[in-house]
């Protein structure tokens, strides 16, 4: 009679991740100070206006939070640069900037807009090396725009994985954005899923996938900067469903 006991196995890990406040870059302590100096002016005038302003406070805080993420280990993977909404995904000419890196064949490349409620921290989709930081200054419209990565303020990065593929993404200022700042310069190593840089207050991150990367997400998918896969060497596509 076969026995009735459970087979050996080995034990599931007991670790648990609990969830915690997240940290404020430093970019926005000195948003935060004036956000708050102007509370208290505007108190010692009247006070009706002290918890509306206390509440732009927590929001300037709210809005340079930077968590931390745990990101996918694995071959051929590509990871999203920012949180966001995936706004688009289509075949287009490469940037002219980027032309000498990823070549002058159409790329596909998918749109995550980040909307003044989202976490700005951008990170790198591949481990590699930063071969270009190209920065232009330009206009500021609604970065959900198409025409947005073209004439918007801009700042192109190619990254270099140790299998020689290139990944190029484009930050793009928004409407409210007025600057984008870089966390690295051409030469530096990173490591996937590692913080590249900011864009204040509203704007999009245009990601270059070449043709062997397959994307895995959909339009209207929101995507977790560091954490969510975006493309996948070899992939098969993803189609999805809104619900």
């Amino acid at each position: 009679m076969p026995s009735l006991e459970k087979p050996p196995h080995t034990p599931l890990p007991t670790t648990t991740v609990k969830w915690r406040f997240p940290s404020v870059h430093p970019e926005g302590h000195k948003y935060a100070a004036i956000a708050l100096g102007i509370t208290l002016l505007a108190t010692i005038v009247t006070k009706v206006l002290f918890w509306p302003l206390i509440a732009v406070v927590v929001w300037v805080l709210t809005f340079f939070r930077d968590p931390i993420r745990t990101t996918p280990v694995g071959e051929g993977l590509i990871i999203a640069p920012a949180d966001g909404l995936v706004t688009m995904i289509q075949k287009v000419p490469v940037p002219r900037e980027l032309v000498g890196d990823l070549g002058d064949t159409p790329l596909t490349r998918v749109s995550i807009f980040m909307s003044v409620f989202d976490v700005h921290i951008n990170r790198t989709p591949i481990a590699g090396t930063i071969r270009q930081v190209v920065y232009i200054s330009g206009k500021f419209l609604n970065a959900d725009l198409d025409k947005a990565s073209d004439e918007n303020e801009r700042q192109h990065i190619v990254v270099e994985g140790r299998d020689g593929r290139r990944i190029g993404f484009t930050q793009i200022a928004g409407l409210v954005a007025r600057r984008i700042v870089p966390f690295v310069k051409p030469g530096d190593m990173v490591a996937t899923g590692q913080r590249i840089g900011l864009i204040r207050f509203g704007s999009r991150v245009d990601v270059f996938l070449p043709d062997d990367i397959v994307p895995q997400v959909t339009l209207g998918q929101r995507s977790i900067a560091g954490e969510t896969v975006i493309g996948r060497v070899g992939g098969v596509p993803v189609a999805g469903i809104a619900q």
